[in-house]
């Protein structure tokens, strides 16, 4: 694992804007020269967003929202090798929302707002907001749309080639930036969409009626006329895809395919991450050309700088990638998902649910990560901490019961003042046909509890009410309830709480058998509460011990999005993703797992009169020996490196209801064996017996209770409880944040390796004077020096003009194509990029003339190394002289 920053969760903080990629340590970039692709404050369409920072050379430029994306424009800077380098409108600002909807803002009327006198700035807003085109209505003909139905989530923005993706669930669009034509649409596996979607009649008379105040009037389309089965058809299809986006949304379907990030790479290659875990390869024409699956989490943002990808997943692992989608290394960042990942310096940062922000060296993995880690362990009792605390963990079978309030006293009555923690797993809460069908149908849109779970909640949060308990986590699915109570004290080191349910009833659906998980930190160790009930009847051994198997490898948990201590549903599709079992179960990551409830493991080769004699007599030591939990146990075939603490309690099942002490089993004409059913079971970080709690082996636990409760008669099991105490390794984060400080400034090995990759890598520059001739090309050559380092160079070219106002623009004229506008330098490599003057081409909402506009422009080039981002820019000047009409130059 890669060495980071320390994680300060809880810090709700959003990452600045970095330093572009190609900005020079210690100085300011140009604001002028924003990073390419660079998203600014993202979210359209009503729904939340965030904008993604300056990313370095190729970031992904998106605005990410609920229902909405937003993307700007304004900056030219290349992102790949593109095959033509142009931007005729660098400043308008596009954004996307619910329905498919994607609006256009010109840059020049946004800069006319803007330059409004004070006593005018009332009109501002009418101005900006009249000035959009709506490009759903303008590329829809005769009621039918290209376009899907759909949300668009994210946008990206390929300046280079003047084009724009819109992603929604399932598909892409692809835009032509300048003329703002619709150019493709292709679905997640690149073939051609030519469905088309009915226009409402609303949506036309908003587009007929809309008036833009600053756009030259564009040319009207002919439009071709739509039969009747035409347009039935795409009614059809339109209300098919309206039932696709509401299952997309409510997690039926092919959910696991949706498109979760968007992202261009240096090479000039389109990356989409979806929530299965996959990532696929696009070129800039929308093409398909590979699939990579590295994980099977959701990926969650994707990030490029020099030759790497970093990809950030739904359960907080990283993992780097080269151009061609090999994987180089992973390391988990965070204990939730990776929002966002930003460059700085010679860091990359990632932003997780939680609000917890961690730095990673460019280079990692790599040498650097070795020194830091061995120096670090070396330093590990100057920021190990060790915590003691108790937990006390309580299982009923409650039979649809509710109980008295003296049965509660007597059962979750403390046995120490020390306890810190409560957990109650309940089963059968509530049960029927009728409900089970009506609790699943709940699961699969994200709906849970019932009347009877929230008595028992509100119950047990009475008596727990006076020893200062707080809950902080409570699920339940179908029967089965967890909840989790805190000591008020103790509250501020618990977090991370979520949450997971396992249906192991009819078909693996229904939940009158399963298991409901909740998974917190402690002291930052994960720990995790598992509620189960498992098949009935004495004959069904092997059907319980695939009811665990399928809990333990299957149980997939979620977090709740606001990071509060509460939880949700679980993720559907994270479950079927981990049920193929080519992944390695999350409870296997887990500091330690308490397994409770129902097992309804029973005694076997012993009848009933002779199992009752032996309870009569109180010989549990010899009825434990029929036992079908330990005998599975002994035998490897479930719960293996699970332990039990002894137990000297009666069995737990069954019960005549309302009759107390031994006399209480079932004497009916069934003459149930008396079994124990109801157990808890535990595993710690421990691999042996005699492990001591370390930084390694962070939680171990010992019992010093395990019985049961014989006082409570409302049901027909008896409940269980055992008292855990547990000793918790943990790091104090701020001594070793200032331990890991002190390596990176003192040890010569750090600042031997870190210097040389911060050293400013330099080319040769063929010239920096460039006079075109009509349409002849010119090259410019590049070329890394001998003496600059043996890694790979990154090369960025930024064009920079003036507009027919005078003003500097950021972006290539509309005269200039370059090719390729950004690469890769691989030593002893000449790179020739092809400067052309191209034919003025039209296109309409641009208010000004190209033909006034000055046949001049600076191009910067930026030469950076793959792990940093200080930058050695050179600045080349382009001229184009016509043969016929030679335009005087002015430098800039």
């Amino acid at each position: 694992m890669s060495p980071s920053l320390p994680d300060r969760r809880g810090a709700g903080l959003l990452l600045p804007p970095p330093p572009r990629a190609g900005t020079a340590s210690g100085s300011t970039p140009s604001p002028r020269c924003p990073g390419p692709g660079q998203a600014r404050h993202g979210g359209g369409g009503g729904g939340r967003g965030w904008g993604a920072g300056s990313e370095g050379a190729g970031g992904d430029g998106r605005g990410r929202g609920s229902g909405g994306a937003a993307v700007h424009g304004r900056e030219s800077s290349a992102a790949g090798d593109m095959e033509e380098g142009r931007l005729a409108f660098p400043r308008d600002l596009w954004s996307g929302s619910e329905g498919g909807i994607i609006k256009v803002w010109y840059g020049e009327a946004i800069d006319k707002s803007l330059a409004l006198q004070r006593e005018e700035k009332c009109k501002t807003s009418l101005l900006v907001e009249r000035s959009f085109i709506d490009l759903w209505t303008m590329v829809s003909d005769g009621g039918a749309c290209p376009l899907p139905a759909v949300d668009v989530k994210l946008l990206l923005s390929d300046n280079s080639r003047s084009k724009v993706w819109s992603a929604g669930y399932l598909s892409f669009a692809l835009w032509d930036s300048r003329t703002k034509e619709l150019l493709k649409v292709v679905n997640v596996d690149g073939q051609v969409d030519t469905r088309f979607d009915v226009l409402s009649a609303q949506s036309q008379y908003g587009y007929e009626t809309k008036q833009n105040l600053f756009s030259s009037p564009r040319k009207e389309k002919a439009r071709s006329p739509v039969n009747f089965f035409q347009r039935s058809r795409n009614a059809l299809m339109g209300a098919a895809d309206a039932v696709r986006r509401v299952a997309a949304k409510a997690g039926f379907g092919d959910d696991t395919r949706r498109i979760e990030a968007l992202a261009m790479s240096t090479d000039g290659m389109i990356w989409a991450g979806s929530a299965n875990g996959s990532l696929a390869q696009w070129d800039g024409s929308g093409n398909r050309l590979q699939e990579f699956q590295h994980h099977l989490s959701s990926v969650q943002s994707i990030l490029n700088f020099g030759t790497r990808l970093w990809v950030g997943y739904m359960d907080g692992n990283i993992q780097l990638l080269d151009l061609d989608g090999n994987l180089l290394g992973g390391w988990i960042a965070h204990s939730s998902p990776i929002l966002c990942m930003a460059i700085g310096s010679s860091y990359i940062f990632t932003l997780a649910g939680h609000g917890g922000i961690r730095g990673w060296n460019l280079s990692s993995p790599g040498p650097t990560d070795s020194i830091l880690c061995s120096e670090l362990v070396e330093r590990e009792t100057s920021y190990k901490n060790l915590e003691y605390m108790k937990v006390l963990v309580c299982s009923w079978n409650v039979g649809q019961e509710k109980a008295s309030h003296e049965s509660l006293r007597a059962w979750l009555k403390l046995p120490t003042a020390e306890v810190g923690v409560l957990v109650v797993g309940l089963q059968e809460v509530e049960m029927g046909a009728g409900f089970l069908a009506m609790s699943a149908a709940k699961e699969t849109v994200g709906l849970e509890g019932s009347p009877n779970g929230e008595w028992w909640l509100d119950a047990i949060g009475q008596i727990l009410k006076g020893h200062s308990f707080e809950r902080v986590g409570s699920r339940q699915m179908a029967g089965l309830l967890t909840g989790v109570w805190v000591r008020a004290n103790l509250k501020q080191f618990i977090g991370d709480i979520e949450n997971a349910t396992v249906a192991c009833g009819l078909g693996r659906a229904i939940g009158n058998k399963g298991a409901v998980g909740l998974r917190m930190r402690i002291h930052d160790r994960s720990i995790c509460f598992i509620n189960c009930h498992f098949a009935a009847h004495a004959e069904a051994v092997i059907r319980r011990n695939e009811d665990f198997d399928h809990v333990f490898r299957t149980m997939t948990f979620a977090t709740h999005s606001n990071g509060l201590l509460t939880t949700t549903v679980s993720s559907s599709a994270g479950q079927l993703l981990r049920a193929n079992g080519s992944r390695m179960p999350e409870l296997s990551d887990t500091d330690m797992v308490v397994f409770l409830g129902d097992f309804n493991y029973r005694l076997h080769d012993i009848c009933y009169d002779m199992a009752m004699g032996l309870v009569s007599r109180r010989h549990f030591d010899c009825l434990r020996e029929n036992d079908q939990l330990r005998a599975e146990m002994r035998s490897g075939r479930v719960f293996q490196g699970f332990r039990e603490g002894d137990f000297k309690f009666p069995p737990t099942y069954k019960f005549e209801k309302q009759t107390a002490g031994l006399s209480g089993y079932d004497s009916s004409e069934k003459r149930r064996i008396p079994a124990w059913c109801d157990r808890i079971l535990y595993r710690d970080s421990r691999a042996s017996s005699g492990t001591e709690c370390s930084l390694d082996c962070p939680v171990v636990c010992s019992i010093s209770l395990y019985d049961s409760c014989m006082e409570a008669t409302d049901s027909d099991h008896k409940p269980v409880k055992c008292l855990f105490n547990l000793d918790v390794a943990h790091i104090d984060k701020q001594t070793m944040r200032q331990e890991y400080g002190e390596i990176m400034c003192s040890n010569k090995k750090v600042l031997h390796l870190l210097q040389g990759r911060e050293a400013l890598l330099e080319a040769n520059i063929s010239t920096n004077d460039i006079v075109l001739q009509d349409q002849s090309p010119s090259v410019l050559k590049l070329q890394k020096t001998q003496h600059s380092t043996k890694d790979t160079a990154c090369f960025e070219i930024i064009g920079q003009s003036r507009n027919s106002s005078g003003t500097h623009v950021t972006g290539f004229p509309t005269w200039l194509k370059v090719s390729p506008a950004v690469g890769v330098i691989c030593p002893g490599q000449t790179v020739e990029v092809i400067l052309q003057h191209g034919g003025l081409r039209g296109a309409s909402g641009n208010s000004f003339s190209e033909a006034n506009q000055e046949k001049a422009a600076t191009l910067s080039v930026k030469i950076t190394g793959p792990y940093s981002t200080v930058a050695k820019v050179y600045e080349i000047r382009v001229r184009h002289q016509n043969c016929r009409s030679t335009f005087p130059s002015k430098e800039l």
